[in-house]
């Protein structure tokens, strides 16, 4: 079958599927944006952009959203093996993830793709050898430890689909047990009890854009309703009967409410009728509330509430008391552990990570027993009586590793060593941070990395192209730290630059907002001046670099952007897992996720204009660099559909693309086998379109 006929018999299956009844088409209206020029100046341009291609082009997500021969024309091709080499021995150096002790504090349980996808493991004790508790093909994620140490909770996924199941299992290992496991059903964890009589969940089996709330009784398996009114509720804790639920009203955004489960009452606590971010959990201290939010100030904070003056609606500034000093950094995260003895809290200083704890009765801040000098320090988890805690430990120079904290003891003790086999880490490069200007003369924060040879080239050499690796969210973060797949790239020649772009998070709260809905259309020149910059920067002996770009997800949509809207910025583009058309992902990302993300970008009604000015589709005639395209058909976040309809589109003006799926992944490669072949194919097409050099 040809690929023209190829491309008709995918469109003709999604109108099949939807009946071609999708929104109208729509005449944008033109952007007018000041382009900067490669020698520094701003010159304004008009585009008039044609109007985009129906909305209707597919329907649905997932692989059976798609005819096998699609998949089949669009599988991944093998890698020559010494390139397969270079990136299978970058892939194992690699640490765990996930940590959580026993009660005893004697066995350490965590997550670890050493076999090729993410199993739980156990190590008994400091440095020891690891034992594999779960193993096959499908990812393994750890939960949580029940109270007498015997019985793991874990999640497992199928193919990448993001319909996790529960399970339990037993410490020694053997077969786990199935809670619940639906097709096309998201089930979570939310609660252990103190017990460990109950495990309390939520899944979206009753309404597919809604969670409800579960109890299930571990000695005989019964499963009880517990909450199930609309919407996207989530259990944040459970002390006796009174539930404390989060109500998602956005990607960041909730209400929360307290739920008396035997009087089935729900009473508000605060965050209705506002859109503010924030965080909840029980405080120590009887009728208070630990909530961090960055409403009362431009960076994220931690305070104490007394719930008795919460009544529903907006929290109000004489409510609260601060926990944490105002300073101009986010309180990134925090947790209390179950005995209620400290509250974890880390500072993002800038994109590093810094731990500061605080007794959870005085609110006394506590020195952390001594632990190395790092760019990063997290809080993982803590035992049942609070004793022990974990905490991950990352340089810019080697992989993370774990300490547990003995509290009574005083001490922080390394329990696992980092795998390195083969590859020297103290020769990565590390993130140097710089900025760069975008045109209304905002400083746009990035972090770069280059070997030697790029930093000081050689008399009369070339200057080494440029990457520019946008991140995903769009409330992610770049962080700089140990990074070996841009150290792949560092290795291959390349300047690897990682921007925090507008409405990256990190930044405060105008930072992280300054993109939401039609703002964006102010915001995203940024992606098109990082490579006005890249050029002007890394520029050598007279000679501009190439610059290259790529991203996932919602970076997978900025390189889209970069290539089609701010076409001749980037001279090639590799897009993972992004969106090509804002409207149609909206209508056909999963339903759980499509409120969230419309809160975001815009409601698909009342925005649809924006959204279609904001659509890499609707520049495709403008495209003027070779593209590759990378898509997992199982993804329910960015639906297959998105990349085929550019792929579609591309092809048909005869521009020079590229497309790889992965019939058996999701929303980005998971799999060792196509983690390699993902990284391998991205290499290929920038050292053949940056460096020149033939495939």
């Amino acid at each position: 079958m040809t690929r023209a006929l190829l491309s008709l018999s995918f469109l003709s299956f999604a109108c099949l599927v939807a009946a071609c009844t999708g929104p109208r088409p729509l005449e944008v209206p033109p952007v007018t944006t000041a382009r900067a020029t490669r020698d520094g100046t701003l010159a304004s341009t008009a585009t008039s952009p044609p109007a985009p291609r129906a909305a209707s082009t597919y329907a649905g997500h997932g692989a059976d959203s798609v005819p096998p021969e699609v998949l089949a024309r669009f599988a991944p091709t093998p890698i020559p093996p010494q390139v397969s080499r270079r990136i299978q021995a970058m892939l194992d150096v690699r640490a765990p993830v996930g940590k959580r002790l026993s009660p005893d504090g004697k066995s350490l349980f965590f997550s670890w793709n050493v076999s090729g996808t993410s199993q739980i493991w156990k190590v008994d004790g400091p440095r020891r050898f690891p034992v594999q508790l779960t193993g096959g093909e499908d990812v393994a994620r750890l939960e949580g430890v029940m109270p007498d140490g015997k019985t793991l909770v874990i999640l497992r996924d199928r193919k990448g689909e993001e319909n996790p199941g529960v399970y339990l299992l037993d410490e020694g290992g053997g077969l786990p047990k199935q809670v619940q496991h639906t097709p096309k059903v998201q089930s979570f964890v939310s609660w252990v009890s103190s017990d460990g009589k109950t495990v309390w969940l939520r899944a979206n089996d009753v309404k597919p854009d809604s969670y409800a709330i579960y109890r299930y009784d571990v000695a005989t398996g019964k499963r009880e309703l517990v909450f199930g009114e609309p919407g996207l509720w989530s259990l944040a804790e459970v002390q006796g009967e009174r539930l404390l639920l989060q109500k998602q009203t956005g990607e960041l955004t909730s209400e929360w409410y307290e739920y008396e489960a035997s009087s089935k009452k729900l009473a508000p606590l605060f965050g209705q009728d506002e859109k503010e971010e924030y965080e909840v959990a029980y405080a120590a201290q009887p009728g208070e509330l630990l909530v961090q939010t960055p409403k009362f100030g431009e960076y994220r904070r931690l305070f104490r509430v007394s719930a008795k003056k919460l009544k529903g609606g907006p929290l109000a500034a004489g409510d609260v008391a601060p926990v944490t000093p105002e300073m101009p950094h986010d309180v990134k995260h925090v947790a209390i552990d179950r005995a209620k003895k400290r509250i974890y809290a880390s500072v993002n200083d800038g994109g590093f990570t810094r731990m500061r704890v605080f007794d959870a009765k005085t609110y006394v801040e506590k020195a952390l027993p001594k632990i190395p000098a790092a760019d990063h320090v997290t809080f993982e988890s803590a035992t049942w009586d609070g004793r022990f805690a974990v905490m991950t430990v990352g340089t810019a120079t080697a992989p993370a590793t774990s300490h547990v904290v003995d509290w009574d003891a005083g001490t922080a003790e390394k329990w696992i060593l980092p795998s390195t086999p083969e590859v020297d880490t103290s020769t990565f490069a590390v993130a140097e941070p710089m900025t760069y200007p975008a045109r209304d003369g905002t400083k746009i924060p990035a972090f770069v990395r280059r070997s030697p040879a790029c930093a000081k080239p050689a008399p009369g050499a070339a200057p080494c192209p440029v990457i520019v690796s946008f991140h995903g969210g769009p409330e992610g973060q770049v962080l700089p730290g140990f990074d070996q797949r841009a150290q792949i790239f560092v290795d291959a020649g390349f300047v690897w630059v990682a921007p925090n772009v507008r409405g990256s998070d990190g930044y405060g709260k105008t930072w992280l907002h300054a993109d939401d809905g039609p703002k964006r259309l102010a915001v995203v020149t940024d992606i098109e001046d990082a490579a006005g910059w890249a050029r002007r920067t890394f520029t050598h002996a007279g000679k501009e670099p190439k610059v290259g770009v790529t991203g996932g997800s919602y970076g997978g949509y900025s390189t889209l952007v970069a290539m089609t809207m701010f076409a001749g910025a980037y001279d090639a583009g590799v897009a993972n897992v992004g969106m090509s058309n804002l409207l149609t992902f909206l209508q056909n990302t999963a339903p759980y996720r499509r409120a969230l993300r419309a809160a975001e970008y815009g409601d698909p009604e009342k925005d649809r204009e924006t959204l279609l000015r904001l659509s890499p589709v609707t520049y495709i005639d403008k495209v003027k660099a070779p593209l590759l395209l990378v898509q997992g058909a199982s993804d329910p976040r960015v639906p297959i559909g998105e990349a085929i309809q550019m792929h579609a589109a591309l092809e048909k003006r005869g521009q020079a693309t590229k497309m790889i799926v992965f019939p058996d992944e999701g929303h980005g490669a998971q799999k060792r086998e196509n983690r390699v072949l993902e990284i391998g194919h991205t290499l290929a097409f920038f050292e053949t379109h940056l460096l020149g050099r033939a495939k």
